[in-house]
């Protein structure tokens, strides 16, 4: 399904197949698995996270061992911090003590105070059978924009060389992406100790979508909707978006976003 539906991610495919399997067919792991997203909005870190609860849990995102939290609408005043710890220690503890096998979404994790991003540490960290709830089995996914024009830097730098996409490589990526991470801004994981305690088993990066993606997109929307379509229509959707950067105009600025609304529009 990956393979099929996620388009212009190669490195996302690899690393999250790869990590998940190997994590799945353990008979003890260490510690719960913890994975990253970072990159532009649109290009598929929430697909990605969608697609995974649907193939762990017969219900999908809406199984009560999934649990999804959105920085600013779960956690919007800075000064009900200690209450928003307690919840969220609460809500992870009752879910893995229902589930032997829990998956935890946070959407915009660079816009979580890092004070609640230390409370759950230790449900990440190596397991120390301190309370007799066995977190282990747990998946952390964060969402994060954070890292985004890094990627996009070099993905561009790659074709301006003349170089494919596809020969962009995780290593390549991922020491730049700690770099940005560590920046001292007003994010999340700058602040708190997920990133110096190694807490964080992969980062994910999801690279800008170009036009010919966009042209997927459109057309598995088509296809969602049991619509057919013209490879007009597709460029039709797809001239539609905004692309940059100014001169080269390659990288979709919203990604595949706003794709299916703008088909209402030529329906």
């Amino acid at each position: 399904d990956l393979n099929g539906q996620l388009h212009g991610q190669h490195l996302a495919k690899e690393v999250v197949i790869r990590a998940v399997q190997e994590f799945l067919q353990s008979p003890r792991p260490e510690k719960a698995l913890v994975l990253s997203f970072h990159g532009w909005s649109g290009t598929g870190k929430n697909f990605v996270a969608r697609m995974l609860a649907s193939h762990l849990y017969r219900d999908g995102p809406k199984s009560e061992c999934v649990r999804v939290f959105i920085s600013l609408f779960h956690f919007p005043h800075h000064k009900y911090v200690d209450s928003y710890k307690d919840q969220l220690k609460k809500q992870l503890t009752e879910t893995v003590q229902l589930c032997k096998q829990s998956l935890f979404i946070f959407d915009e994790a660079e816009k979580l105070h890092f004070s609640l991003l230390d409370a759950i540490k230790p449900f990440m960290a190596r397991y120390d059978n301190r309370d007799q709830v066995d977190y282990r089995r747990s998946i952390f996914l964060f969402l994060s924009n954070l890292g985004g024009n890094t990627i996009n830097e070099v993905t561009l730098d790659f074709w301006r060389a003349g170089r494919a996409r596809e020969e962009i490589s995780v290593e390549f990526l991922e020491q730049r992406l700690w770099r940005e991470l560590q920046e001292p801004a007003e994010n999340g994981y700058a602040r708190s100790h997920l990133l110096e305690e190694n807490l964080i088993d992969f980062f994910v990066p999801f690279l800008p979508l170009e036009y010919h993606h966009v042209k997927l997109c459109a057309r598995d929307a088509f296809l969602a909707r049991g619509l057919p379509y013209t490879e007009a229509a597709l460029d039709e959707v797809a001239r539609t978006m905004v692309f940059v950067p100014r001169e080269e105009k390659l990288f979709s600025a919203q990604g595949c976003k706003s794709v299916s609304q703008r088909i209402n529009y030529f329906l």
